[in-house]
């Protein structure tokens, strides 16, 4: 299989980003094991705000999945060179938004916007790739 320079441009700075979810499983440990976040256990959660943490973490690690899976598609759809890249940026940007949103609603309830961001930023991308696989659909049979 033969990667894009933007696939693998993307797809590298994305991997980078895993060592903050590997963080965030350490913290998730810590208030299973301490009762408290973080290496010296500063701060208590209560139980909502616990399922809101675990929230975030799985769709963290899940939907930067998602987005490395996204970038090798995207090298099969047929779509703009603009449409490409935003469907390349939107998928790790809402790996970063929705998670980010369910640790800040822990907190404050403001951060609710960055979820409902998030998922239309999942949403364009997963729109944007399926319509330019499904444009590339006639093309790839006309090569096999």
């Amino acid at each position: 299989m033969q990667l894009s320079k933007e696939s693998r441009l993307v797809s590298g700075v994305i991997l980078l980003t895993i060592p903050t979810i590997m963080y965030g499983g350490i913290t998730l440990l810590s208030i299973l094991t301490q009762g408290a976040v973080g290496f010296g256990g500063n701060i208590t959660l209560d139980e909502a705000q616990f399922a809101l943490w675990r929230a975030g973490h799985a769709h963290a690690g899940v939907w930067v999945i998602l987005s490395i899976v996204i970038q090798l598609l995207i090298d099969s759809s047929k779509l703009s060179s603009a449409n490409k890249w935003i469907a390349r940026i939107s998928a790790p940007l809402a790996a970063i938004a929705v998670p980010g949103g369910f640790f800040g609603l822990a907190f404050l309830p403001g951060f609710r916007w960055l979820i409902y961001f998030g998922v239309l930023s999942l949403l364009v991308s997963l729109l944007l790739t399926g319509i330019g696989l499904l444009r590339n659909l006639h093309t790839s049979e006309l090569q096999t």
